[in-house]
Order: C-alpha cells, then structure tokens, then sequence
C-alpha cells in the first residue's frame, strides 16, 4: 500500500480542484418510489405500496460526472437522452447541479434511460427499466463525435463509461481513444461485456472481476490465474495500466513494468455497493490529473469505493471525507 504524506494528499486535491475532465457514455436516470406496505393487492400476491416520495438522481455516466464534481472537478458529460418527459428531467437534473449542458444531445432514436427502483419499508420491492438497447444509428453517431472533437481541446482527461446501452460504439471508441493519445490527454475506461477489447491504448482499463472472466474465457479464481488476467489485458489492450476490481478482495493494479500491486478493500461494513465503480473511475482519473502515480490514485480509488459503499443507495464521494480517511488511514 502506498503511503501518503499529509502534503502529498493537500497537493494532489489542490492539483485536481477545477481542472475540466469529460465523461463519454451512457447517461441514465435513477428514480425511487419510496412507501410503506401494509396490504397485499387484491388482484395478486404483491404488495402495495403507498407512496410516500419520489426522488430523481443521476445514472451511469452522469453518475460519473457527478462523483467528480464532488471532489472538486469540473467534470463535462456528453451523451443521448431522449427528446422525451424523462429528457427534460436530466436536463433540470444538470441544472439542480450546476452541471453544463454543452455536451448533451436530445434524440428521438431511443428514450431517455430511466431505473425506477420501488421501495417499501426500506425493502427493495421491484425495479422497472425504461430503455432501448440500440447502438447509435449513424446520425447519432456523428453528431456525438462532432461534439466530442469540438470540447475535446477543454479537458485534461477523457473518461468513457459504459454501459452496454448504445452510446459507445467502436468508431466513437476508436476515435476518441485516438483524440486523447494525439492531444496527450489522461484515458480511462470503465468497460462492459459488449466492445470490452475494443479499448486500445488507454491510460487505465477498469474492469471487474466477472466481466474479465466473461471476456477472456477464463475462471479466475486463484491469484496465479488472476495476476495472469491482469497482464493479458495489459498486452492485448496495449493499456498503461491495468485496474481489476475484485469485490471483497480489493483491487489489483497492474502496469507496464510488469509490477502488479494487490490493494485490500477499506470497507469497515458493507451497506449497499451500487456505485462504488462509478466513484473508483471518477477518483482514479482525478487523481491522476492532480500529478498521481497510478499507485498514489489507485489507493485514492480504493479508498473512495470503501466509502460509499458503507452508505445506503448511491451516493458520490464527498472531497473532504476522503480527505479525512485518508489521513486517518495513514495516522497522518
């Protein structure tokens, strides 16, 4: 485990504080319709849930955008929503949260992506999607590529996240992987099943455990096979630096020098880890940007993911509580 001065934290948020970053990908809508249970339905055997509030926040890549935006960052997203009620929603969303809208593109080719989640009495009920599973038509995909090179020259790193709902297609892949080496910006990719080997040169690859298992064929459920995975995808993918989150087990950073670094959870108590890979990208490209080594925002990353996951729903790392449990951690 790397370990951190008190300076060494100061400077590195210092660094990062302001500095524009894009989030590229999927952009959705998390809804809660929360209630209390008291009755079964006459009509069959499910409970009804008399609703006591509902509440929008961001989903998928905006989720990102907003994990960054709460450690200090200024973060920029661009993607589809739909030309639709749940449209308007994200865009007051972006409003609510002083977040820019510049990048964003209204479609009629598929419906803003909605996850409504219904609770009673703190239970998890049922979710409902609202989506459509479709890769950018070629207008679509144009009009995504045209945005991203005209921003492009703004940020200091590039983060492209995906969800598996359309937005990156190989093309808007291979040509912003390819903006960011050409203008040297920071590029890191938190992947899916569909497009995983598509990312080539990156600056960090983000993956989990099962979907690098799915993607190479392989059961890593050893150290020897995992460390094996991790140097595979290194290669292959040409990366600078591999990240595999493994759950419970932590993380593992993998780089050029043929180094790999087994990092253990900072989880005190498990609550809910919805999230936790949208904070490990958004902390793990930050840091970066601040000057870290991939060490130094590896361990920020590990950190952050601990922290949200001891809270309840999806929550974003807040920059002074991570702060605080990093120099705690370290008895700074």
């Amino acid at each position: 485990m790397v370990t951190l001065t008190r300076q060494r934290v100061e400077q590195l948020f210092d660094s990062f504080r302001g500095e524009k970053i894009f989030v590229i990908g999927d952009l959705m809508i998390d809804r809660y319709l929360r209630g209390r249970v008291s009755r079964l339905s006459p009509e069959a055997p499910v409970p009804v849930v008399e609703m006591d509030s509902e509440t929008y926040h961001f989903g998928g890549a905006a989720n990102v955008a907003l994990n960054l935006q709460t450690l200090g960052c200024d973060p920029i997203l661009i993607g589809l929503v739909g030309e639709d009620e749940y449209g308007r929603r994200f865009e007051q969303l972006l409003k609510d949260n002083n977040l820019s809208s510049e990048g964003i593109i209204f479609t009629r080719d598929r419906p803003t992506t909605v996850k409504t989640r219904i609770i009673g009495d703190n239970q998890h009920l049922a979710r409902v999607d609202i989506e459509r599973i479709v890769y950018s038509g070629e207008e679509s995909e144009k009009k995504l590529l045209q945005r991203i090179k005209s921003l492009f020259p703004l940020g200091k790193a590039v983060i492209l996240e995906d969800y598996n709902k359309g937005v990156l297609t190989e093309r808007v892949i291979a040509e912003t992987l390819s903006l960011a080496q050409v203008q040297e910006k920071i590029s890191t990719v938190d992947p899916k099943f569909i497009n995983f080997m598509a990312y080539r040169n990156p600056t960090v690859f983000k993956p989990n455990i099962r979907e690098t298992s799915q993607a190479l064929g392989k059961l890593l459920d050893d150290e020897t096979k995992v460390e094996q995975a991790g140097f595979e995808l290194l290669e292959r993918l040409k990366a600078q630096s591999v990240l595999l989150t493994r759950g419970a087990d932590g993380m593992s950073l993998f780089e050029q020098n043929r180094q790999v670094q087994h990092i253990a959870t900072r989880t005190r108590k498990v609550a809910d880890v919805s999230g936790a890979g949208d904070t490990v990208i958004a902390t793990m490209t930050a840091a970066l940007v601040g000057g870290a080594n991939f060490r130094e925002a590896a361990t920020l990353a590990n950190s952050a993911a601990g922290i949200v996951c001891e809270e309840v729903g999806i929550v974003a790392i807040q920059a002074e509580r991570l702060k605080k449990v990093l120099l705690e951690q370290d008895r700074l």
